[in-house]
């Protein structure tokens, strides 16, 4: 396999390892998602319907385990001329089972342990072993954000992920870093997500952001293209913009994202990961909303 091929896979690694992980563990345990991306010089759209559930169970102190799930609707509207039948592809799931277990090992330091079994599929027919990938990842976190022997609070977390549907057999680095500025700003520099946000109240937020986003499935239904067999599609997304968040109780947060992409990668892949045929790649405006429980 290509190291350039290798390079485009790791926005599945982010996104399907690193983000539920965080989320499941520091802040997020319910989601409601809409995600839409249409493109003004084409007949072809992009939605997501996502949502995702975690719960945390205490162990002892603050030792937790989480268990969970999420579950992702792509739908590809692909009005397009192409050379072959786009209803094969018009309809993708994404079924995670999130298990995780974080404890302190000091009064600032955190270990996290992920492993995420997927099902990512057409599923026109029953369940195969091509259908399920095993992702996971080990996480060292250092969180300050509540620390009084500081002037700006800060939060880093380390990590090594592995994600199946890469085709790389080692696991690859991770990196974030979270830091309060004052009373009204904050920053997160890092992958797959970075943003600097500005406090206007206790309740609402704006934010610029830098974000990656995608996924890969197997299709049930192979596709032939120029004689050539794809098996497996995979979409990665670079999108910049602006968000807004507000706080509709103390946990329960109504937010929106909109943007634009600065890269926009749907491609059909071979069984190798092999680009076959590479679908409308048109950049275009970003549109995520959604409303979400955290602690």
């Amino acid at each position: 396999m290509s190291n350039k091929i290798n390079l485009k896979a790791l926005v599945i690694i982010v996104v399907g390892c690193c983000m539920q992980l965080l989320n499941a563990q520091l802040t997020d345990l319910a989601r409601l998602e809409y995600s839409f991306i249409p493109s003004s010089r084409s007949e072809d759209q992009y939605t997501r319907l996502r949502a995702m559930l975690n719960y945390p169970i205490k162990i002892k102190n603050d030792s937790y385990f989480i268990v969970g799930g999420e579950y992702n609707r792509i739908i590809l509207n692909l009005n397009e001329p192409y050379p072959f039948d786009t209803r094969i592809i018009d309809r993708l799931h994404i079924i995670d089972l999130n298990l995780g277990y974080t404890f302190k090992t000091s009064a600032y330091w955190r270990l996290g342990f992920q492993f995420n079994p997927r099902i990512a599929s057409t599923l026109e027919t029953s369940i195969t072993n091509e259908d399920i990938f095993f992702n996971g990842g080990v996480f060292a976190i250092h969180d300050k954000t509540d620390a009084t022997d500081v002037e700006r609070p800060f939060r880093l977390i380390v990590g090594l992920t592995y994600n199946t549907t890469v085709g790389i057999p080692f696991p690859l680095p991770f990196v974030s870093y979270y830091r309060k500025i004052n009373q009204k700003w904050s920053y997160t520099a890092g992958i797959p997500k970075s943003n600097v946000k500005y406090f206007v109240t206790e309740k609402a937020i704006i934010q610029t952001f830098a974000a990656l986003d995608g996924y890969f499935a197997n299709l049930q239904q192979s596709i032939i293209v120029n004689r050539k067999k794809a098996e497996n599609i995979s979409l990665s997304v670079a999108v910049a913009g602006l968000g807004f968040e507000y706080f509709l109780t103390k946990h329960l947060v109504a937010y929106t994202y909109t943007g634009y992409t600065f890269r926009l990668d749907n491609v059909l892949r071979n069984n190798d990961r092999d680009e076959i045929f590479r679908l409308n790649n048109l950049n275009a405006f970003y549109l995520r909303t959604g409303i979400k429980f955290k602690i």
